[in-house]
């Protein structure tokens, strides 16, 4: 039997800090800052959601991260209608083909989400007037660093519209755990060349905390 309490996992401290901000104190979310790539914050993940076996009815991961060039611009929300960990394969002998572990036989890289769920959430942040769209969420192992890169990843995932290190590892954990799961980034930069100058963190964990506050009215 599934608890009434959300589970909101960021990989670190700051983004918890904005979660908290936009909580405001309200005590059906319980907020940890679990670490930074898929495999940390999946045993983070999976360590709160087994010692509070039951409590949770579902987990959100939170933070920001990239958007994809004609999906998500900076200080967008992008909500998950999938979860994916794109560079979760193999590449052919050749170099030229990825292989997902899916293409593979070895599992799956896509965690789904309840996407009427999703779509509900997009449309609550756009009445409240916050830039936000929903779209497929991306997890990499290794941020993105070239135009040619992003391209590669959009490619492979059709719809993708933000980039992470820690939402299919939130995911998996609340997969194994049988806990729905959507991910929620506010974009700080774009997917591609890494231009710190271009970079708006500080703007980001604002919009974060602000499309938390709007969570709070939809659950």
């Amino acid at each position: 039997m599934m608890g009434n309490k959300i589970l909101i996992v960021t990989a670190v401290e700051a983004e918890r800090d904005a979660v908290l901000r936009g909580l405001e104190g309200d005590e059906r979310f319980v907020v940890i800052a679990g670490g930074v790539g898929p495999a940390i914050i999946a045993a983070s993940t999976a360590t709160a959601l087994t010692t509070a076996a039951g409590s949770y009815r579902l987990v959100i991961s939170a933070g920001i991260g990239g958007g994809f060039d004609g999906q998500a611009d900076i200080g967008d929300i992008v909500v998950s209608t999938g979860i994916t960990a794109a560079d979760l394969g193999a590449e052919t002998p050749d170099g030229e083909r990825f292989l997902s572990v899916d293409e593979l036989g070895f599992g799956s890289a896509r965690v789904a989400v309840d996407e009427g769920l999703a779509h509900r959430l997009t449309e609550a942040l756009l009445t409240a007037d916050m830039r936000a769209c929903a779209g497929q969420a991306l997890t990499v192992s290794t941020a993105t660093g070239s135009a040619e890169q992003a391209a590669r990843l959009a490619a492979r995932v059709p719809g993708a519209a933000s980039e992470g290190m820690e939402g299919y590892g939130v995911a998996a954990a609340a997969q194994l755990a049988g806990v729905p799961v959507l991910e929620l980034r506010a974009i700080s930069n774009r997917v591609g060349p890494r231009d710190k100058s271009a970079w708006r963190i500080g703007e980001a964990l604002g919009r974060l905390a602000q499309a938390v506050s709007v969570l709070k009215e939809v659950f």
